[in-house]
C-alpha cells in the first residue's frame, strides 16, 4: 500500500488537533489588561502543545517521506499514534485551567499523555525501520539512522518530565518546554552522523 491516504489522514489530526488547542484559550475575568497578564498559563499550555504537535507534524513528514510502502500492522500503529495526538488539546485545557494552582495532577496527565504519544510514535518508526520492514530502498541510510537515533531518548525524557510533576508542576512545565525546544533543534539534525 501506498501512503499517500496515510499522510492525508495524518495532517487531518494534526491540524485539527492544532486547531483545537487554541479554542481553550480564554482571557482571565476581569478588566482586558488584567485577565490577558493573568491568562498567561494558558498561553504557555497553548504555546508548548502547538509546538510540540508542530514537530510532530514535520517529524511524521520526514518520517513518511523514507516510507517506500505501508502496512495493516502500521496503519493500525499510525492510527493509535493519531488517537493520542488527537486527545492532546484535552490535558492541555486541564493544565491551562489548573497550573496558577500549581496542579500536579494536571501536570501529570499532561506529561503522561506526551509520554504516550512519544511511545506511540517510536512505535510507529522502529516497526517501520527495523530491518528496514517499511522504508524506501532509495533512503539513505544516514537519513534512517538520524531519525532511529531521535526516537531514542523521547520516551525516556517525556517520562522523567512527567515524573518530576510530582514534586512540582511548574518545573515539568519547565521540562515540557526544553523537551519541545530540544526536539526543535534535533528535528533540524535528522540525517547527520
Amino acid at each position: 500500500m501506498e501512503t499517500a491516504r496515510l499522510e492525508t489522514f495524518s495532517d487531518g489530526v494534526f491540524a485539527i488537533a492544532a486547531t483545537l488547542l487554541i479554542l481553550e484559550v480564554h482571557r482571565a475575568n476581569g478588566s482586558v489588561a488584567h485577565g490577558l497578564v493573568h491568562a498567561w498559563p494558558s498561553y504557555a499550555a497553548y504555546a508548548i502543545s502547538f509546538v510540540t504537535i508542530g514537530i510532530i507534524w514535520v517529524n511524521h513528514h520526514t518520517v513518511i517521506s523514507v516510507i517506500g510502502r505501508v502496512d495493516r500492522t502500521f496503519l493500525f500503529v499510525n492510527v493509535v499514534f493519531l488517537m493520542v495526538v488527537a486527545f492532546s488539546p484535552f490535558p492541555t485545557r486541564v493544565l491551562a485551567r489548573t497550573l496558577r494552582d500549581g496542579s500536579k495532577a494536571a501536570a501529570f496527565a499532561y506529561g503522561l499523555n506526551f509520554t504516550l504519544m512519544s511511545i506511540c510514535y517510536a512505535t510507529l518508526w522502529f516497526y517501520a525501520a527495523l530491518g528496514r520492514r517499511l522504508i524506501a530502498e532509495d533512503a539513505p541510510q544516514r537519513l534512517v539512522s538520524g531519525i532511529s537515533r531521535s526516537f531514542l531518548p523521547g520516551s525516556f525524557i517525556y517520562g522523567a518530565a512527567t515524573v518530576s510533576s510530582l514534586y512540582s508542576a511548574y518545573l515539568a512545565v519547565g521540562l515540557y518546554a526544553a523537551i519541545a525546544l530540544f526536539y526543535v533543534l534535533e528535528s533540524s539534525l535528522f540525517g547527520r552522523e
